[in-house]
């Protein structure tokens, strides 16, 4: 059964917003980042009438930031035209993040006269020219384990990077349950299992503006705005024409025993960019998550999104939630035990467990698209993370609730904007070789 939209409301809209405070409002997969930030930044601007859908409850389990943890920090400057610049102090200033804010420090680390350590250096460079005391150039394996004595017995000779003492990490999965816990207090409304998984738009007759979302079951969810945002999904679910590409990444953990966790507590998060990266084991549980270096996987379907006339062949996620025996192609497993050997020996030959892939969507820029759908008025696109959105979670709903108000500023409405075929003209995507196909690579499935 529908649910009734005003869409007389739009009179009411004040120029150059896309709804007033008193319109409905659909996100679509609003159980993951980009989706539950944007619904808690409406409500907490006095938006009365939004509601979420999504496969699963907050916090979807088909999303990339359902997981134990991710890196973040403060060193974060100038990413998604300077949106990052505010993400940190959210973190750590929200009653609703701050609880799930780390801060050992983290190292960015890389070799010695590198492309990447030349990239690091301009970092290090802008963040003194801002002021920041926070920061430290590290020349060589003896000034990284000054700042990292657990990496004592690593081979990390030839490396340098830099160091940043704010910050280093958030729990992932209890930040999205915090946000679930905050959007049900503020009255944001909610549907998931079928009555929440998308099936198609609802467009006018006329065929220009979208009204709202229809449901595998049935269901048919009428609204005056629709947002589209389902991470990964959202080239599967509305024909983005090209400009996202879904990709998984990997992760392990190792079982520590308690001992072993209190050794590593306040650790700084490592990330190299050759090796991968981890971070302090968790709280209570003792995992210590490690993730490779890689361009990613895609996993090349046939399959028709709303609005292509006909099937075209895409990147679909494969959801670890309806594909439980999945774990990871070999080569990846390999390269853990790699990460392993070299930065934290005394662990080497230990069980990976909880093997799994995560997957996000890239644009070749690695900027967001946030922005009016051209095609259909009503239908607002906020994807495109690039690996980088779930540091932003705090902010990054702001953003798309100053699109819909009509606030966003020009520099970012171009960054953002609907761009099929632009490319990566600056140079400021993700970079590297192709991903390859999990149909290429052997090891992570166990279905048949």
């Amino acid at each position: 059964m529908g649910q009734s939209a005003s869409i007389a409301s739009h009179q009411a809209v004040k120029t150059g917003a896309l709804a007033s405070r008193d319109s409905s409002i659909i996100i679509v997969g609003g159980g993951g980042t980009m989706g539950s930030s944007t619904a808690l930044h409406l409500a907490r601007r006095g938006y009365t009438n939004v509601r979420i859908l999504d496969v699963y409850e907050n916090p979807s389990l088909n999303s990339a930031g359902n997981d134990l943890n991710k890196i973040a920090g403060a060193d974060a400057v100038g990413l998604f035209g300077g949106a990052s610049d505010d993400a940190w102090v959210a973190w750590t200033t929200d009653p609703v993040f701050m609880p799930y804010a780390h801060s050992p420090g983290k190292l960015e680390l890389t070799s010695i006269g590198s492309a990447g350590a030349k990239h690091l250096r301009e970092k290090y460079d802008k963040l003194i020219s801002l002021g920041r005391s926070d920061i430290a150039w590290l020349a060589n394996e003896d000034d990284i384990r000054q700042r990292a004595p657990h990496l004592a017995q690593a081979d990390i000779k030839g490396w340098c990077g830099l160091y940043c003492s704010t910050g280093g990490w958030v729990a992932a999965r209890d930040a999205l349950n915090s946000v679930g816990y905050e959007l049900r207090r503020l009255g944001v409304k909610t549907a998931f299992g079928t009555a929440g998984t998308f099936k198609e738009l609802i467009l006018s007759d006329d065929g220009k503006r979208c009204i709202g979302v229809k449901c595998i079951d049935g269901t048919e969810w009428n609204a005056d705005l629709v947002v589209l945002a389902a991470g990964a999904w959202s080239p599967v679910l509305v024909d983005l024409k090209g400009q996202c590409t879904s990709k998984c990444w990997v992760y392990a953990h190792i079982q520590l025993t308690p001992e072993e966790a209190d050794a590593m507590r306040g650790i700084p998060t490592m990330y190299n960019d050759t090796y991968g990266f981890f971070m302090e084991p968790h709280p209570t549980l003792n995992l210590l998550k490690l993730c490779n270096e890689f361009p990613g996987y895609t996993n090349l379907q046939k399959v028709q999104p709303f609005g292509s006339p006909k099937p075209i062949t895409i990147s679909v996620p494969r959801s670890h939630a309806a594909n439980p025996s999945d774990t990871i192609p070999t080569e990846s497993l390999d390269d853990i035990k790699r990460l392993v050997s070299k930065c934290l020996p005394h662990l080497a030959g230990r069980p990976l467990i909880n093997q799994a892939m995560c997957w996000c969507t890239d644009t070749d820029d690695g900027q967001w698209v946030v922005c009016e759908d051209p095609r259909w008025k009503g239908l607002v696109l906020a994807t495109g993370d690039s690996g980088h959105t779930f540091k932003m979670l705090p902010v990054v709903g702001g953003q798309v609730a100053d699109l819909i108000e009509g606030k966003l500023s020009e520099e970012r409405r171009q960054l953002w904007r609907w761009r099929p075929g632009v490319g990566d003209p600056l140079g400021t995507g993700r970079g590297g070789p192709p991903p390859k196909d999990l149909s290429q690579v052997p090891g992570w499935r166990h279905d048949s």
